[in-house]
């Protein structure tokens, strides 16, 4: 069996311009700790654009508790 890397972490990255979030990576937390910012093609505006890295997720994923 493999072993998991956990030093990589699955981002997503979002346009500056636009705000649409069209691109997902994996980034080694321990060789760039800062933000990742990438210049990447978007389709929907048809222009190369600067995006940024967020949380994959952004919080529609998260276990919650169950209410009793």
């Amino acid at each position: 069996m493999a072993k998991k890397n956990t030093k990589r972490v699955l981002v997503g990255l979002v346009g500056e311009e636009s705000g649409d979030r069209l691109y997902y990576t994996k980034k080694n937390t321990l060789n760039t700790p800062d933000k990742l910012s990438l210049k990447k093609y978007n389709p929907r505006t048809r222009k190369v654009e600067v995006f940024t890295e967020t949380k994959k997720n952004l919080g529609r994923n998260e276990v919650k508790p169950k209410k009793r």
